[in-house]
């Protein structure tokens, strides 16, 4: 084997220290090319979204502006409405409790009316019935001594129908005209 000397050992040291920087900067330069290309691929693509994007956001915007007078117009009417609808509400609350007063009011003086009208007819009625039941009651009394008159009158027949009635009965019942069976009947002397 050859001797190695010092030189030769700095020398074979400067040599791989060379060859390793030298495939350090083969390296780093393929790095730098890569990220080269990939920020400008990243900076196409930024471009491209920002060509789409940005007709969407002015769009957006300029439907924003367009939009925003009426919104807020929208919004004061409503604000208007709510504040008109309360008004409303107050007014019509206030006249529904006046209304149920006057209905309650009327109400009281319907029924005083309709009571005093009941017991003015019922005064009546009193009255008719009174006025009407004592002429009945004379009548009554008058038809009543009518009746004990020609009941008595009617009595003092019966002899004559008695002494008729035993010669029927003395008679055959075959030989009896229906004339004389028709003329004594016991039930007539007590409904006279």
């Amino acid at each position: 084997m050859p001797k190695v000397d010092h030189d030769t050992i700095e020398l074979l040291m400067v040599a791989v220290t060379a060859l390793c920087i030298l495939i350090q900067t083969i390296i780093l330069s393929a790095v730098f090319f890569g990220v080269r290309k990939a920020l400008k691929d990243l900076t196409d693509q930024a471009d491209n979204f920002r060509a789409t994007a940005m007709p969407i956001v002015e769009n957006t915007r300029a439907f924003i502006q367009r939009v925003t007078p009426n919104v807020e117009e929208t919004a004061k009417n409503f604000a208007e409405m709510s504040q008109t609808l309360k008004e409303q509400t107050r007014k019509v609350s206030a006249s529904a409790s006046e209304i149920a007063q006057r209905v309650n009011v009327q109400s009281t003086r319907v029924d005083a009316m309709v009571s005093s009208a009941l017991d003015a007819v019922d005064s009546a009625a009193v009255f008719v019935a009174e006025t009407v039941n004592k002429p009945v009651r004379q009548i009554s009394g008058l038809l009543a001594s009518v009746k004990a008159i020609v009941e008595s009158l009617g009595a003092s027949q019966p002899a004559q129908r008695a002494s008729q009635s035993a010669q029927a009965a003395s008679r055959p019942a075959s030989h009896a005209s229906p004339s004389e069976a028709e003329e004594y009947d016991p039930q007539s002397e007590t409904m006279l």
